[in-house]
């Protein structure tokens, strides 16, 4: 055998190596994206449910006697709010239904509608005064969670009893049961009933929470760059600070939260499952990836430019204020976006300083009550009740869609203001 052949035997085994490695790779992306569309399909499944609930239509009368209301009495807000609501509804079901008498019966014929149908109907009749001595109200109000589960997936469910399901099949037959979209679930606030809960008041926690992170985050991470890049003589004390920001980005989160339960609750005072002490320990977790990233954005600035400000007569500052920064900060943005949707995932370090208390109202300042997506998440996938898992599964998806959001918004970012030296 020649020195040719040789060569060529080596080529093939090279270019069978190359081909095989190429297999290898795309049945791994293959694999990655087979496991995280069946991920995804499996979480869309579970959650549409969620985006629809039922609705039961009651005749409700508005004369005053069915109303309990005096025949003197003055219609205002508050006299309308203290009006028995709960018995309203009842009379209204049991005119449905004349045929169920017995006391067993009329239990399992009130629990076809929500706790929570009262207080709807409370806030029509408030809206809507005029009502009052006019003709009956045909209106759609919340379907219990088991009704609603029984009516949308056709399954039977435990608590579901076979009369309540032959009263649903009757409403079904007479036009008054029917599925719409879930609004509760944008416009309100965590409930014990699922048929009642929404993410209002989670979206509103996290919107003060990483407001909190973000406005502290963003000036100490780019100012600790900055002086560390530019300033800091090169020493052990800046290796030193240079190898523990290294070392904080790869610590667990749920230290952050001991931290932040040790420093802010219990020195300070601080609120507990306020906003601010959320973004506080959100930003002590973040703070590590914005200094490294904008560390890096700020190391990629060619030294001809600054050497050309040097030239100029710019002192030192100049240059750093004038030209470093102005030109990193695409980057550095990129940066912090990232780091931002890191903490809106992050649910440890909040369950430790209190944010899984159950929040009714919705969080209007950083010192008030709040909880956010990823512990509310975790506090639903918890429940017992089978709505509660569509609730989960449809936050979570609620959850990646802002993930995504601020992931596509840092690419754009990127690609927009890079410049190529």
């Amino acid at each position: 055998m020649n020195n040719t052949d040789i060569v060529r035997q080596s080529l093939k085994r090279r270019y069978r190596k190359e081909r095989r490695f190429r297999a290898y790779g795309m049945i791994a992306v293959a694999t990655g994206f087979l496991f995280l569309g069946f991920l995804l399909t499996d979480i869309v499944t579970k959650a549409l449910p969620a985006f629809s609930l039922t609705e039961l239509r009651l005749d409700i009368p508005m004369d005053r006697e069915s109303l309990g209301l005096a025949e003197d009495a003055e219609i205002s807000e508050d006299t309308l709010r203290a009006l028995p609501y709960s018995q309203i509804i009842k009379k209204s079901l049991r005119s449905l239904f004349p045929d169920i008498r017995k006391r067993k019966q009329k239990k399992l014929l009130y629990k076809l509608i929500s706790s929570g149908a009262e207080f709807d109907l409370r806030d029509r009749l408030v809206a809507h005064p005029e009502w009052i001595d006019g003709p009956p109200q045909s209106l759609w109000l919340t379907a219990d969670d088991d009704v609603d589960t029984w009516y949308k997936l056709d399954t039977q469910v435990s608590r579901i009893k076979p009369l309540q399901a032959e009263l649903i099949q009757a409403l079904e037959t007479q036009d008054r049961i029917r599925t719409a979209f879930n609004t509760h679930f944008f416009t309100r606030s965590d409930s014990r009933e699922p048929e009642m809960a929404g993410i209002r008041g989670a979206l509103a926690g996290s919107f003060w929470t990483l407001l909190v992170t973000f406005v502290i985050t963003l000036p100490i991470g780019v100012a600790a760059a900055l002086y560390l890049e530019e300033f800091a003589p090169q020493n052990r004390l800046t290796d030193f600070i240079e190898v523990n920001i290294n070392n904080l980005a790869a610590v667990p989160s749920i230290v952050f939260g001991l931290l932040g339960l040790a420093i802010f609750i219990n020195f300070f005072g601080m609120p507990r499952s306020a906003p601010l002490v959320g973004g506080l320990v959100l930003t002590l977790m973040t703070l590590p990836t914005i200094i490294i990233s904008a560390r890096a954005a700020i190391k990629s600035i060619p030294p001809s430019i600054k050497e050309a400000a040097y030239g100029l007569g710019a002192s030192k500052m100049q240059v750093v204020f004038h030209h470093v920064l102005p030109l990193s900060m695409p980057g550095i943005l990129t940066g912090s976006i990232i780091g931002m949707a890191q903490a809106l995932g992050e649910t440890a370090p909040l369950l430790m300083i209190g944010m899984v208390a159950f929040i009714v109202e919705i969080p209007e300042g950083v010192l008030d009550s709040a909880t956010v997506l990823p512990v509310q998440i975790y506090l639903w996938s918890d429940s017992p009740e089978r709505a509660f898992s569509a609730l989960t599964a449809a936050t979570i998806l609620v959850l990646l869609g802002f993930l995504a959001t601020m992931n596509a918004l840092a690419i754009f970012l990127r690609k927009h203001f890079e410049r190529r030296w």
